[in-house]
C-alpha cells in the first residue's frame, strides 16, 4: 500500500489498522497508575509522565489537523497528565480515532507543523505517520512498565513499511517527531524491527 496515493479500499484498511494500533495503545496505557508516572522510558530524558503528556497532546493535535486546524502549532502541545492517566489517554485516543474515520478525510490533506518544519501531506500519509508513532510509543510505555506490547500483526507490517521508507533527511533527534535515526538489529520480530528503525534499542530495560 502506498501511503501517498491510496484507493478508497486501501484508505479504509489504513484507518482500521490505525484504530487497532490506538486500541492496543489504550490497553497498554490502562496499566499506568499515578505511581508509575516518574518511571524512566526509552525516550531519553523523558519520564512516563512526559511521554504520556506528549502522546495525549499529539492525539489532539492530529485530530485538529484532520479537521483543518494543523497550522495552529499549539494544538499539538503536550497536555498535563492528571491522577487518571489512563483515562486522560483513552479520551485523547478516541478523539483521533473519530477524526481519522471521517469520510471527508479520504481525499483530504493534513498540515503537520512538526514534520520537517511544517508540510502538507495527503491524509493517508499523515495517518501512517501517526500509526507508526503510536506503535513506537505504545512500546515505550510497555517497556517503562515492564509489560508486553501487543499489536495486530497486519498493523505492524504496515508500520514497518512506513518506518523503513522514511528518508535519512527526515530522521531527527527532535523528540517531537517520530523518525529518529535508526539503530541496527538482528531481530526478525516485526515490533523489534519497527522500534529499531525509529531509533530505539529493542532490548531496552529501565536503568537500575
Amino acid at each position: 500500500m502506498s501511503l501517498s496515493v491510496v484507493s478508497l479500499n486501501d484508505m479504509a484498511a489504513l484507518v482500521r489498522s490505525h484504530r487497532r494500533v490506538m486500541e492496543s495503545s489504550v490497553a497498554i496505557v490502562s496499566h499506568v497508575t499515578p505511581r508509575d508516572l516518574e518511571r524512566p522510558t526509552p525516550c531519553t530524558g523523558w519520564t512516563l509522565r512526559h511521554l504520556l503528556a506528549h502522546m495525549i497532546g499529539q492525539n489532539y493535535g492530529f485530530a485538529a489537523a484532520a479537521h483543518g486546524h494543523g497550522h495552529d502549532r499549539g494544538v499539538f502541545a503536550d497536555r498535563p497528565v492528571s491522577d487518571l492517566p489512563a483515562s486522560d489517554y483513552a479520551t485523547s485516543a478516541r478523539r483521533v480515532i473519530r477524526a481519522f474515520g471521517a469520510p471527508a478525510l479520504i481525499e483530504g490533506n493534513m498540515y503537520l507543523p512538526e514534520v520537517r518544519g511544517g508540510l502538507t501531506f495527503p491524509a493517508s500519509t499523515a495517518i501512517g505517520f501517526h500509526l507508526v508513532d503510536y506503535v513506537a510509543h505504545g512500546w515505550d510505555v510497555a517497556k517503562s512498565l515492564g509489560i508486553a506490547a501487543e499489536f495486530d500483526q497486519e498493523a505492524l507490517q504496515l508500520a514497518l513499511t512506513v518506518a523503513e521508507a522514511v528518508p535519512a533527511e527526515a530522521q531527527t533527534l527532535d523528540d517531537r517527531t517520530p523518525f529518529r535515526p535508526s539503530v541496527p538489529t538482528t531481530s526478525t520480530q516485526l515490533l523489534d524491527r519497527i522500534v529499531a528503525a525509529l531509533g530505539r534499542l529493542p532490548g531496552w530495560t529501565p536503568p537500575t
